[in-house]
């Protein structure tokens, strides 16, 4: 029989703690006592589980918040015969939950990537490797809507950081107006670009 501390659900605890630390405090703005304490996980359960510790941990937070995102937009899709209204409602999520937390809550990928150094190559492969995963949905998105092999990749990449920095800018400046600007902004050419496409095959 397995223990609470052996259980899925410690692990699943411990990287939703660790998710939102980094989306509120980031890496460096928690401590592994506090993080245990958020997660109700005793002390030795981290290493249990992320024999690598806050690193490991943070880790497998970044790779469950880019499977969350590309899994919010797969259900989007699928409700969704417009694109441009599926973007829309997957870009929206982030600003409603830039909302209710007050401006708090910022993308956990970014926050880490901002007080990341040289030396921290898992994070920053993981990272890497997020923002990547996450250009390369949306390239699929756009690429199945019309868009050509051309132009799709370049206008996920417009997408992606764009709105990572919009984000940002919402942020700390406790105000969405820079988020919504720049989501509205990049679906009017998302929109445009595709109509074009489709028109001229």
């Amino acid at each position: 029989m397995r223990t609470s501390a052996t259980s899925p659900a410690t692990r699943d605890r411990l990287i939703h703690a660790m998710t939102e630390a980094l989306q509120r405090r980031g890496l460096h703005g928690i401590g592994l006592s506090e993080l245990l304490q958020a997660a109700q996980a005793p002390k030795g359960v981290l290493y249990h589980h992320f024999p690598g510790g806050k690193t490991e941990l943070a880790v497998a937070a970044i790779n469950a918040a880019v499977v969350a995102l590309e899994t919010r937009m797969d259900a989007l899709l699928l409700r969704e015969a417009d694109p441009v209204a599926a973007l829309r409602a997957w870009l929206a999520g982030a600003q409603r939950q830039l909302e209710r937390t007050e401006f708090a809550a910022g993308c956990p990928l970014a926050t880490v990537a901002l007080e990341s150094t040289p030396e921290d190559t898992a994070l920053r492969g993981a990272l890497a490797r997020g923002f990547a995963a996450l250009r390369e949905r949306l390239a699929g998105v756009l690429l199945r809507a019309g868009l050509p092999s051309t132009r799709a990749p370049a206008l996920a990449t417009l997408l992606v950081a764009a709105y990572e920095g919009a984000l940002m800018q919402a942020r700390v400046a406790s105000n969405a107006r820079a988020l919504s600007e720049t989501t509205d902004t990049l679906l009017d050419i998302v929109a445009r670009e595709l109509r074009e496409a489709t028109a001229n095959p």
